[in-house]
């Protein structure tokens, strides 16, 4: 198993916007916004990924930075830890499971920041790096 970091960050209530969320929407590939279920980042253009990772450390560093970086942005302080997320996150991950954060920023932005398992359990999407299935 790998992992594939997406990241979206504009207008929130752009969000809403299901149609460019949902994989069988045309306009689903090249909209910039993230799908409605985490696993679906992966039936995305590779050139959305943000980064690879075989080791589930270096997935955390990718997360914590991402996150460092919007943190300064946020509206509300935080509820949950960055340590907090990042112990959950190096839990999850080697199990399969996707990492989905998403905050609320200032001027009503939005930053999503998303761990995806490859192979995923809960899509049969296939790696968007390789010709075949993950």
């Amino acid at each position: 198993m790998h992992w594939h970091a997406y990241q979206w960050t504009g207008n929130g209530a752009d969000r809403g916007d299901e149609s460019g969320r949902r994989p069988g929407s045309p306009g689903f590939p090249t909209s910039p916004l993230p799908p409605m279920r985490t696993g679906d980042w992966l039936a995305k253009p590779a050139s959305r990924i943000a980064g690879s990772f075989d080791d589930v450390e270096d997935a955390a560093c990718w997360l914590a930075r991402e996150y460092g970086k919007a943190s300064a942005s946020l509206i509300r302080p935080e509820r949950i830890t960055l340590e907090e997320r990042l112990a959950r996150a190096r839990d999850a991950l080697p199990r399969g499971v996707d990492v989905q954060w998403g905050e609320w920023l200032k001027a009503g932005r939005f930053v999503t920041l998303g761990m995806v398992c490859c192979p995923n359990r809960h899509v049969s999407h296939p790696c968007p790096v390789t010709s075949g299935p993950s």
